[in-house]
């Protein structure tokens, strides 16, 4: 194999996702696959033993997600380049792959436009996130986090549950059940429980 060529490993729990990247990665004369994952640990495991350039790596898998992957990934070899494939667009669930250490983010929905340029710019040390999710991080920066008590509450709303029921399953008073909504509302702009449901699925701070 042409040492020059940048070695490329592929994470996603679809098998036809990662058919048609190596086919893409396939047609490059400056590109090579060299291992495919379908979850979180086999993805730790492959990047250990293989040691790629680049992974592509899917944020929803079972078992361990690829934020928790890229984390345990990094902490064992600070200098892995990964990249970020999805179907996400929230603000909350970007700032979290990157914290992790993630150097580029892209949606799938831009792969057969942007994949091979983001390879061989984040091989060469860049970082790629695309400009509308730029768009949506800057626009949050300023936001206030909800608390671990509030995700909780915000959970069980998302549930279905009325606060006597949020109140039952936490341990706490419904009198502080609703305290907690009316600062769950302020911090993220919502009109009511609904509304606030939405963004946060939206902005991947809570999944369903």
């Amino acid at each position: 194999m042409n040492e020059s060529r940048i070695r490329v490993m592929v994470v996603d729990d679809h098998p036809l996702m990662r058919e048609g990247i190596a086919a893409v990665i396939g047609g490059q004369s400056d590109m090579a696959l060299v291992g495919e994952a379908s979850d979180g640990h086999e993805a730790v495991d492959a990047y250990l033993r293989l040691r790629p350039d680049v992974v592509l790596m899917d944020l929803r898998m079972p078992g361990m997600d690829g934020i928790e992957a890229i984390a345990a990934i990094r902490a064992q070899a600070p200098q892995a380049r990964i990249i970020v494939l999805t179907t996400y667009r929230g603000d909350v669930q970007v700032v979290r792959a990157l914290s992790a250490g993630a150097s580029g983010y892209l949606l799938k929905s831009l792969l057969r436009r942007e994949l091979l340029d983001t390879i061989r710019d984040v091989h060469a040390g860049a970082r790629r996130v695309p400009p509308e999710i730029a768009a949506g991080i800057a626009e949050h920066l300023s936001d206030e986090t909800l608390s671990g008590r509030e995700l909780e509450v915000l959970k069980c709303v998302a549930a279905g549950n009325a606060n006597k029921l949020v109140a039952a399953e936490l341990g706490i008073s419904e009198e502080t059940v609703k305290a907690h909504m009316k600062n769950i509302l302020a911090k993220l702009g919502a009109r009511d429980r609904t509304h606030a449901v939405t963004i946060a699925i939206k902005r991947g701070i809570i999944e369903l």
